[in-house]
């Protein structure tokens, strides 16, 4: 039998992969082969703090898959999506018991562009890329572009998903999420 906190979060990452999905034709853009979408990146904050590392990387997977799925999205939303939320959960559930609430999300936030831009941007130069035959792997200054391109949506994102985590943190609502 399934516990009734799993549910809540199964149920709570299902809405924030929803909302992700929801808000993914507003604002995307081109990078080389891929596309960005800096609404991914403030979900992966928002699903970080909510709902743990684990839920977070199934929301990430739940709309990488979507998006493709609909064409609003390539193959690299999963290196571009899972790391970053995955990274926040952890440093949130870290430093929420050693620092308080609203400066963990504020630490546990940086994790976002650390996953998806080193970890995600350098699993999608040396792993995906070759697969698609563009070839810019071979070029070792094509990392710093798919660096820069992933940084601009992860940070502004990020800053996003900082900004909503720390209003439903002061209105209480995420002690009743957690």
């Amino acid at each position: 039998m399934v516990d009734s906190k799993t549910i809540r979060k199964l149920v709570l990452t299902s809405l924030l992969a929803a909302l992700a999905l929801a808000i993914s034709p507003v604002a995307w853009f081109t990078w080389g082969p891929t596309k960005a979408f800096p609404g991914q990146h403030t979900v992966n904050v928002l699903a970080g703090v909510m709902v743990g590392p684990l839920w977070a990387s199934v929301s990430a997977l739940l709309v990488g898959t979507l998006r493709i799925m609909l064409g609003v999205g390539t193959v690299f939303a999963y290196p571009g999506g899972i790391p970053g939320g995955f990274l926040v959960g952890l440093f949130y559930r870290f430093f929420k018991r050693r620092i308080g609430s609203r400066k963990a999300i504020l630490i546990a936030s940086l994790g976002e562009p650390l996953g998806t831009v080193l970890v995600g941007g350098t699993l999608s130069w040396y792993v995906i890329d070759p697969f698609l035959g563009t070839g810019l792997y071979s070029r070792f200054e094509t990392l710093f572009v798919f660096y820069s391109g992933w940084a601009l949506s992860s940070v502004s994102g990020c800053i996003i998903g900082i900004a909503l985590s720390l209003t439903l943190e002061k209105l209480g609502i995420l002690k009743h999420v957690d």
